[in-house]
């Protein structure tokens, strides 16, 4: 069989850790945890604008905090570790996020939770890169597929399962304390997994080359490899002020002004890269890799993807909360035949990606627009004849469906022909095209929502923001479907 972005080159030079699987459960609990960061939070809220007399600005921080931090080092992270050695550097996020977890837990005030909520995000962007970088570093062929269909379904259901747990604190603890647990939850899972990194991670052992260009003019061959820090730090400052924007819009409109200083910002990183090549040294983010079409491709695929469904879970919070005075608690359990669904999918799809390639990720994409469809309906029908809003638990399981097919086959296939010394800048590339995509998404969605909300009722604001998803999501489809006909007239699937 010849290579293909299915089928990546067998290296006959790899020899398998032993200890690769133990590696991975490293990964994948400390990777929860982080991710849990995000979306736990979202429903406790409320709790900590009780406990610590917090206002819609400091709320908005809580989230936006972390959110912007976690972005701006998610491809510096991922570079440092490619230089420096991946392990030591996931092991000073891990240390980060959990030291930063007792901090936020036991905060005061909320300029206090906001400052530890930065240092915390600067904590998950820094193992998060290393986690996509080891899995391809310790894995080859159908085992990396399954691993990141492990890793899919660790993201997945850390998204659906968060506002369950938050609800649940709250819950059990009380709406002014509630929310503190929400943090100090992670300390003995982070207190765990830091242990057993140092016990089972092997040592760093720092490799001071890394690729040059194919004849495709992808990296492949050797050269001088270094840490590129002024195309770090001009990275990090145009994620910022892209980000930016998308995150404080309702506090200040004056941060729209931002957004072509980042393009601006934009062109001179990719100037700066291109001539730190020219000159003979090892940019930060090898353009080249972008001239991969499963490379280019798959990273439209996951920023557009999750522009589009991160901000369901959102508007489904909110819609039970204020539209029709649910619990955190119920709102949260709606959610949980869709967590169980992310898991069932990432592992049946880890192991067929090889197969099928990227119509997985269009069957997912499928899925998401029926659940969409669907969960309008359950709405409406609640509406009008008073139909059990749990049907909802139903309709979301499509959208589970959907996270496991998309999320983690996407990744494998857009990965899959990245060189090894790449693969943690790669991997944070891919990452804050995420996060970019989850920060637009989710201001445009709810402002959309919002908007309609003002003027209508929470039935046609859902109705109107499922359907600015389903855009997105139809957009997302457009190029998946364009990728696996490539993918078809290569001779790859």
């Amino acid at each position: 069989m010849s290579a293909s972005p299915n089928h990546p080159p067998a290296d006959p030079d790899f020899v398998p850790d032993p200890g690769r699987w133990r590696i991975l459960t490293v990964l994948l609990v400390t990777v929860f945890m982080a991710l849990l960061g995000v979306s736990i939070v979202n429903v406790v809220l409320p709790s900590i604008e009780i406990g610590l007399g917090a206002t819609q600005s400091d709320i908005q921080w809580v989230l936006s905090g972390y959110a912007l931090t976690f972005g701006v080092v998610l491809v510096a992270a991922g570079r440092a570790g490619d230089v420096f050695g991946r392990g030591p550097i996931f092991i000073a996020g891990l240390i980060t996020f959990t030291l930063s977890s007792v901090a936020a837990g036991l905060a005061q005030d909320p300029a206090s939770l906001n400052f530890i909520r930065f240092i915390q995000g600067i904590g998950a962007g820094l193992l998060n890169p290393q986690a996509i970088g080891m899995i391809q570093q310790y894995f080859r062929g159908e085992e990396r597929a399954r691993a990141f269909g492990l890793l899919g379904s660790v993201i997945g259901v850390s998204a659906a399962i968060g506002p369950l747990i938050g609800g649940l604190l709250v819950e059990m603890a009380g709406e002014e304390n509630g929310w503190r647990w929400t943090f100090l939850v992670n300390v003995p899972v982070g207190v765990l997994a830091t242990f057993l990194a140092f016990l089972w991670f092997p040592k760093p052992m720092r490799t001071r080359t890394a690729p040059s260009a194919d004849p495709r003019g992808a990296p492949g061959g050797r050269e001088p490899r270094d840490l590129d820090p002024v195309g770090s730090m001009l990275l990090g400052a145009v994620v910022l002020v892209v980000l930016l924007p998308f995150v404080e819009a309702r506090e200040a409109a004056w941060v729209w002004a931002l957004l072509p200083v980042g393009l601006a910002g934009l062109v001179a990183w990719v100037w700066w890269e291109n001539r730190y090549k020219r000159i003979g040294r090892s940019p930060m983010v090898d353009l080249a890799l972008f001239r991969l079409s499963s490379f280019a491709n798959g990273t439209a695929i996951s920023g557009l993807y999750m522009m589009g469904m991160t901000s369901v879970w959102v508007l489904i919070a909110l819609y039970l909360q204020d539209g029709l005075g649910r619990t955190a608690l119920e709102a949260g359990l709606v959610g949980l035949p869709a967590a169980v669904l992310v898991a069932f999918g990432s592992h049946w799809a880890g192991g067929k990606v090889t197969e099928y390639g990227r119509k997985v990720v269009i069957w997912g994409i499928a899925s998401a627009l029926i659940g969409l469809a669907s969960s309008v309906l359950v709405v409406h029908l609640n509406q009008l004849n008073g139909t059990s809003i749990w049907w909802l638990m139903l309709s979301l399981s499509f959208v589970g469906a959907a996270q496991g097919l998309v999320v983690s086959p996407n990744q494998t296939l857009t990965l899959a022909e990245i060189p090894i010394d790449y693969a943690g800048s790669a991997g944070g590339v891919q990452q804050t095209g995420q996060r970019i995509g989850t920060a637009v998404g989710i201001a445009l969605i709810t402002a959309i929502s919002f908007a309609t909300l003002a003027q209508t009722n929470w039935t046609v604001a859902i109705t109107i923001g499922f359907s600015a998803i389903a855009v997105i999501v139809l957009a997302t489809l457009a190029i998946a479907v364009k990728d696996q006909r490539a993918r078809i007239r290569a001779g790859h699937v």
